[in-house]
């Protein structure tokens, strides 16, 4: 009987350590780790980075990773992720590294092989400790990719940084030894630096820092320069920009309207799920990305005017700090916990980033950084570009979000044919959603509480959720079915019925497609160069129907030399039903193309009220935008 409870409690321990080692590490994501027998921990290596700079001029940011372990197998694998979270392409990031030795921790030469594209083995025979070095080229500024020059370094841990095969859930430091007197920036919580005096002395400013996981890790940017810095604080919580570049921005104003943009995201979600947050902006090129507290952003360095542009890049830090819930914490099914060796295949994309970008919008209206005529005509410029994409009758929202991977980031000069964005036809579809919600529900609920639903049942409780869960979910704040509304214009491509939609709130969207009819051409023409070149043929115009190409070079309209004026003012003086004869070069060869030109009224889309709308409809949209209808 005693050996049977002997043998019954070893199985026992051996299962809860088992269970122990496998832990999702997502779950304590950014809490104090959990406090665990010496036993227990010893199942993890112990891992340290050290990234130097020593010569910018090269691009070369130099890395060495060392790592003990009690438990180190025959053969150790280290990996380079393939892709970053948040951009959904495979990026290949082991093609920038070079310069890579192995050794043991008495500085002894190991055998090492490439035995994939990103993996790489070390025969380590069971020693306690190897040492790593390598060198990563780093000349591509994007919030995705790694640049290091005389003006800066930024990086993406996921560009950078290997990890050991099925150690995800380890923890790790890394020390960032600036170039010169460079200040560093990450979201990262900084910790003493080895053999180095505590923060707050200079000695190059070289500083330590530590992640619990790699999902931490390679969710931490770094800014690494001589940037202008601006603390500020939210809700009794610490905040800051980092800035680097020259430029003709107000770093107070954004400072200021940053703290609206974020209030207006604690009305929604009730406080701030961060301890710290971080917005380090570089002002060179344009976009952002997200992560748990903190965000890349970049812009032009002149584009902080006029207003409009200014305002447009509010409306990228908004678009980004709304990720701080959806997308980082209220995520879509198989975006987290992370493979980084493979794409993360999921159809939600469309509410990922679609409904970002219409909270970012949205936002920006309720801080009264715009009005909510601006809101309203920029959304209805959205769905001009939308209906002149034939691709909306080709790619639904759902599979658009699925082939991210394969699509969105490899546009052609078909993609206007056959696809759609989800970051667009998504902050369509989620305005309309809104409104249809607020209508069926009277006025009582919005997308708002589809979003605070979403944050107290799935991010709160560390689960993601489904398509299925999202239109339950909407459902459930509509008070109505709403299948098909989804089949329609989520999982399907019909047209959508915009005024159909928003009528209920005295409503109504111009296109000035009931005006005189024009004659037109059609078509993506550049001129460059001297050349007159067509990029793009959106399949519903002339231009595609009577067989001109992409690439082919418009040398001459009705016989006389082709300049983009000369075509605009002829097409101007025809009409629709009348002939051109374009004379092109294609493939080096010269041949004639005679287009019958199609007939199209003056495109000029904007949402305006109805004519009398009646005091619900007055009422529902005093309670959306908080102004009257005019």
């Amino acid at each position: 009987m005693r050996k049977a409870q002997n043998i019954k409690f070893l199985g026992i321990l051996i299962i809860a350590l088992i269970f122990s080692m496998n832990q999702d590490a997502n779950a304590q994501r950014k809490k104090p780790p959990v406090k665990t027998p010496a036993a227990v921990q010893t199942t993890m290596p112990e891992i340290s980075f050290t990234v130097s700079m020593p010569k910018p001029w090269t691009h070369l940011l130099e890395v060495e990773m060392r790592m003990t372990w009690d438990q180190m197998p025959e053969k150790t694998e280290l990996k380079m992720p393939v892709w970053t979270p948040g951009s959904y392409l495979i990026r290949e990031y082991a093609r920038h590294v070079q310069s890579f030795t192995a050794m043991d921790g008495s500085g002894n030469m190991l055998d090492w092989r490439k035995i994939s594209k990103n993996t790489w083995e070390i025969d380590t025979k069971g020693i306690k400790s190897i040492r790593v070095g390598y060198q990563v080229y780093s000349n591509e500024l994007t919030v995705r990719t790694n640049e290091l020059n005389d003006e800066h370094a930024f990086f993406t841990p996921a560009a950078l940084l290997f990890f050991p095969k099925g150690q995800i859930s380890a923890p790790s430091t890394i020390t960032v030894r600036p170039y010169g007197n460079w200040k560093i920036a990450t979201g990262l919580p900084e910790i003493p630096t080895p053999n180095q005096p505590t923060t707050g002395t200079n000695n190059n400013q070289i500083k330590t820092f530590r992640a619990e996981n790699f999902d931490i890790l390679y969710d931490s940017p770094f800014e690494v320069s001589d940037f202008v810095e601006k603390r500020f604080t939210v809700q009794g919580k610490p905040h800051r920009y980092v800035v680097t570049g020259e430029g003709n921005y107000d770093l107070d104003r954004m400072v200021e309207d940053t703290i609206k943009i974020i209030e207006e995201h604690i009305k929604i979600f009730g406080d701030l799920p961060y301890e710290d947050y971080l917005l380090i902006l570089n002002l060179r090129g344009g976009g952002g990305l997200e992560h748990l507290n903190s965000t890349a952003l970049q812009w032009n360095r002149y584009g902080f005017k006029p207003e409009a542009r200014y305002k447009a890049f509010l409306g990228l830090v908004a678009h980004e700090f709304f990720h701080v819930w959806n997308v980082k914490r209220i995520r879509p099914d198989a975006l987290g916990p992370f493979d980084y060796e493979n794409e993360n295949y999921t159809r939600l994309l469309w509410v990922a980033e679609g409904a970002t970008s219409y909270y970012s919008a949205l936002l920006l209206q309720r801080a009264n950084l715009i009005t909510d005529r601006e809101f309203l005509q920029a959304r209805a410029g959205d769905i001009l570009a939308l209906q002149n994409r034939p691709g909306r009758f080709e790619t639904s929202l759902e599979d658009s979000s699925f082939d991210a991977w394969i699509k969105y980031y490899r546009q052609d000069e078909n993609s206007v044919n056959n696809q759609i964005s989800y970051y667009d036809k998504g902050e369509i579809v989620h305005l309309l959603l809104d409104i249809k919600i607020r209508t069926d529900s009277g006025g009582a609920k919005s997308l708002d509480d589809v979003m605070r639903y979403l944050n107290d049942e799935f991010a709160k409780k560390n689960r993601n959720f489904t398509p299925e869960d999202y239109q339950r979910a909407a459902e459930m704040m509509s008070g109505t079915s709403l299948e098909d509304f989804f089949d329609k214009y989520v999982r399907g491509t019909e047209e959508i019925a915009y005024n159909e939609i928003l009528n209920p709130f005295g409503l109504r969207l111009l296109t000035g497609e009931d005006g005189p009819q024009r004659a037109f051409l059609g078509g993506n023409i550049i001129e460059a160069g001297g050349r007159l070149t067509i990029r793009s043929l959106p399949s519903d115009t002339p231009a595609y129907q009577f067989g001109l190409n992409v690439n082919d070079e418009i040398v001459a309209v009705d016989g006389t030399r082709a300049s983009n004026q000369f075509l605009n003012y002829v097409v101007s003086e025809k009409k629709p039903g009348e002939k051109i004869r374009l004379t092109v070069f294609r493939r080096e060869q010269l041949r004639d193309i005679e287009v019958t030109l199609g007939g199209r009224a003056d495109q000029n889309y904007r949402i305006v009220a109805v004519d009398s709308p009646s005091e619900n409809q007055k009422r529902l949209y005093r309670e959306y935008l908080g102004a009257e209808l005019r």
